[in-house]
């Protein structure tokens, strides 16, 4: 079977993007990982799967895979992306779109080179990501590999972790990362975020994410940080956040109100691959 994609990337968190196939065996977790190889495959932290919109406001439904094949919640660069290119084939209003996904609708702005996603509104009830805990506090003491950390944990439309560093480039990801994300209080694994706080509106991120490993940038990851930041009163409610792939905004005037992400997008290729 041919699958016709597109190749982009948000401040480097790259994803292959699709129409759904008529013929669904496509999504097996063994057929994404080998699609998901940057050696044997097209290479991707996510795909991104197009279907048709399920709802009349609405222009797309999309699904997200982890490069590991599993089907996940949402995807923040994903979605920016999605747009840009809904955006590129003349499918936006006025520089506007509204997206469907697993966890309810995102709207979208488009202008120039900046793509704007509503996040929605950030959950702590730790019954929504979900995390095993007697209550909702922050911080939570999390025992990992005989360390107790101290962690915030928020739903963004999917689970994350966030630990506050005080230099994202000693903080040891590739062994917490992981440690963080399979810790048995997160039953459906959990997205590991590591905080440095620079000022009041800028901060640095780093993210493990669930089933994809460290990636370039974490859209969800950054609203994470930022949300877990704001709420404990560090942050502004504008922030700029740096990543290891480039720059990214997130926009959050606080509880009861939508959280956004915003910064560029980019089509690498276009291509088609036999499956």
């Amino acid at each position: 079977m041919r699958i016709d994609f597109t190749k982009m990337h948000g401040v480097g968190n790259d994803f292959v993007v699709f129409d759904a196939p008529a013929d669904e065996s496509v999504l097996q977790p063994e057929r994404l990982r080998s699609l998901a190889d940057r050696r044997t495959g097209i290479g991707f932290d996510q795909a991104l799967v197009l279907g048709g919109p399920k709802r009349a406001d609405t222009a797309v439904f999309y699904r997200i895979f982890n490069a590991d094949g599993d089907e996940v919640e949402q995807c923040g660069n994903g979605a920016r992306c999605i747009a840009a290119l809904l955006h590129h084939r003349g499918l936006t209003r006025n520089g506007a779109v509204a997206l469907d996904s697993p966890v309810g609708v995102v709207r979208a702005r488009i202008a120039d080179e900046c793509v704007s996603v509503d996040m929605g509104v950030p959950n702590f009830d730790p019954r929504s990501l979900p995390f095993e805990a007697p209550l909702e506090t922050d911080p939570y003491p999390l025992t990992v590999a005989g360390r107790t950390l101290e962690i915030g944990a928020v739903a963004i439309g999917n689970p994350h972790a966030v630990l506050t560093v005080p230099d994202v480039e000693d903080a040891p990801v590739a062994t917490l990362g992981p440690a963080i994300e399979r810790h048995p209080r997160f039953p459906k694994r959990v997205n590991a975020g590591f905080l440095q706080i620079i000022a009041r509106a800028q901060v640095r991120v780093r993210v493990y994410e669930r089933g994809a490993g460290e990636t370039r940038s974490c859209g969800t990851g950054a609203c994470a940080a930022v949300a877990v930041g704001r709420r404990r009163g560090l942050l502004d409610a504008r922030v700029r956040v740096a990543t290891r792939g480039g720059e990214l905004q997130v926009d959050w005037q606080g509880p009861g109100e939508s959280i956004w992400l915003s910064g560029p997008t980019q089509i690498s290729f276009e291509g088609h691959v036999e499956v």
